[in-house]
């Protein structure tokens, strides 16, 4: 249009007759004012609603024609103001206000009223309430179907580990490469399965998920490749597919691959170089379209060295390796699970969520959480049944209170308590690192640039440790 269309209009020579009619036939009612907040332009709707003449009503100033008007503070700010409620004429009604900017100066104003009572609104927020829910039956549908129940957007964390291992993640789902998953257990190794096949192109297909350590051996074969009626005493009439059929055109997670037996390691091996699986008491080769992905606590590299695991099936599964940092090396992320396990629990009972004193949290960040995030949920959810609205150190199990270096000295203040357990913390990491910062750092589970600032500030240096 031009940068001399605005000035136009709020100079009162907005003549196009069908752009009048176009202003005049919206359900919306509009307004425009100039820089001292008189009324350049009033559609007939609105005029018609306040009982007053569209064309009387220009150069008036807008707060004589229209109650409770904000369109001199919106001149003032400079600001727009969205879906703000305003009281008309006995109506509660939802209304827009835009700053008209022309040349870097606040030229004018437009306001428009989007719905003319709450009831409308209601309606509308009823139908987009009602669209959300079904979009929610078909997801939840879909991932039912999928057999998944997690995403990316689950995991809890804001710590530099787990930024960099969630933006490692976006890029491998996309491919089909298999990947191996370690990490301690508790540290969420299944959650980042279900996030990869929900990244991946296999999404729509489905998730299948077999823990290799929790079948028998002699149940394993027919577990992941299926059988065949008749295949073996007690096998169920017409068979039974496998977890590879049922993956079929998705994804298979193996959990636990580091327990699985020798013998089937072998068969295992053979599926994933020729893409086929043979049932048991088949007499014919299937092709299968399946992307793996394994996951272990274990070290597989010793298994190796030891014949209990083969070499190039590790090969194999180990395409694209992912690790799961411990919590004990982000611990920076400790509060923000905390808050967020402790408002799972609430929600699930109905509860006030409790808040987390600052002692019962440096406590909590004093642990080195062998059980990772699965021990820190037990120990909150037994701190959330005992405890009350305000969780404190007492309400923590004793082995962690045990560890907690903050039991005050005679005369010493909080902050000095605090201070006192955080160089030796420092000092701990680093002895147990052999002096190397970067790992003590990453093992206290915080930034190096942090780590350097409290080493200066404590006075540390190598001779201190």
């Amino acid at each position: 249009m031009g940068n001399d269309y605005l000035p136009r209009i709020l100079a009162g020579q907005l003549t196009s007759p069908l752009l009048l009619q176009g202003l005049d036939a919206m359900s919306e009612w509009l307004v425009v004012v100039d820089s001292e907040a008189r009324i350049v332009y009033l559609n007939t709707p609105y005029a018609a609603f306040l009982e007053v003449d569209a064309v009387a009503a220009i150069g008036r100033p807008v707060v004589e024609v229209i109650e409770n008007t904000r369109m001199p503070a919106v001149l003032a700010s400079g600001k727009a103001e969205l879906a703000q409620l305003q009281m008309l004429r006995g109506h509660h009604m939802i209304a827009h206000r835009y700053p008209i900017h022309v040349d870097g100066k606040v030229v004018g104003a437009l306001g428009t009223v989007i719905y003319h009572d709450t009831w409308e609104w209601r309606q509308m927020d009823a139908q987009v309430k009602a669209l959300e829910a079904e979009v929610d039956y078909y997801r939840q549908a879909l991932d039912a179907r999928a057999g998944t129940r997690w995403q990316l957007a689950d995991v809890i964390g804001e710590s530099e580990a787990i930024a960099t291992l969630n933006g490692k993640v976006r890029k491998i789902a996309p491919g089909d490469a298999s990947v191996l998953i370690r990490g301690e257990s508790g540290t969420g190794k299944e959650l980042y399965a279900h996030a990869l096949h929900r990244l991946s192109e296999r999404a729509k297909g489905p998730f299948i998920k077999l823990n290799c350590a929790a079948i028998p051996e002699q149940l394993l074969e027919a577990e992941l490749f299926g059988y065949e009626e008749g295949a073996f005493t007690g096998a169920k009439k017409g068979g039974k597919p496998g977890k590879f059929q049922l993956a079929h055109g998705g994804t298979l997670f193996l959990d636990e691959i580091g327990d699985m037996p020798l013998a089937m390691q072998v068969k295992l091996l053979r599926v994933l170089q020729d893409r086929e699986i043979e049932a048991v008491g088949a007499t014919r080769l299937m092709p299968i379209d399946v992307r793996v992905i394994a996951a272990t606590h274990r070290p597989l590299e010793r298994l190796v060295e030891s014949g209990e695991f083969r070499e190039d099936l590790f090969y194999r599964i180990n395409v694209v390796p992912l690790t799961i940092p411990p919590l004990r090396e982000r611990r920076d992320d400790i509060p923000v699970l905390a808050r967020h396990l402790l408002k799972r629990f609430a929600e699930r009972r109905g509860r006030r969520c409790p808040v987390l004193s600052q002692a019962a949290l440096d406590c909590l960040r004093c642990h080195d959480w062998p059980g990772n995030v699965r021990e820190l949920e037990n120990v909150l959810e037994a701190a959330f049944y005992l405890g009350g609205p305000r969780l404190d150190v007492d309400d923590l199990p004793e082995a962690l209170r045990r560890e907690s270096p903050a039991t005050p000295v005679p005369g010493e203040s909080l902050k000095q308590t605090l201070a006192r357990a955080e160089r030796e913390a420092i000092q701990k990491a680093l002895v147990e690192c052999g002096g190397n910062r970067t790992r003590a750092a990453k093992r206290l589970g915080i930034a190096k640039s942090s780590f350097y600032e409290k080493l200066t500030r404590h006075s540390l240096d190598m001779q201190d440790v």
